[in-house]
């Protein structure tokens, strides 16, 4: 069983940069995949961006490609998405989930595990 708490979430102008991270429990999480989705009001969920259980694979959706970046500390249980250039088209409940499994996942429902979700505002 893993447990997942998002936090680092928060109001913030356009152009401006968040840290989002991911803290999980469990001793297996080590070697889980772990993707980042998010939820706008009236939007289904999308993925984000994913990384694999060693940090060696990592995946984006181009909208988030080169503003975005996903890393992760297994010492610490926690896996981070490092968010630049914000966007108001951003603005969205962010989840971490996780799973296990060597590749990296990009679907919703790949993913076993999932955080209660960090609101993420970007203003005009």
């Amino acid at each position: 069983q893993v447990q997942l708490v998002e936090s680092g979430g928060g109001l913030v102008q356009a152009g401006g940069s968040l840290r989002l991270s991911c803290a999980a429990s469990g001793r297996t999480f080590s070697r889980c995949a772990v993707g980042w989705f998010r939820q706008a009001p009236g939007k289904e969920r999308e993925f984000v961006a994913a990384i694999s259980w060693t940090g060696g694979s990592t995946y984006y959706a181009d909208s988030v490609k080169g503003r975005f970046t996903i890393s992760r500390d297994n010492a610490k249980n926690e896996v981070y998405l490092q968010m630049n250039s914000l966007k108001p088209e951003d603005t969205a409940v962010y989840y971490c989930a996780a799973r296990g499994g060597l590749g990296t996942y990009y679907y919703p429902t790949q993913y076993d595990y999932w955080g209660q979700g960090t609101q993420v505002t970007v203003s005009s």
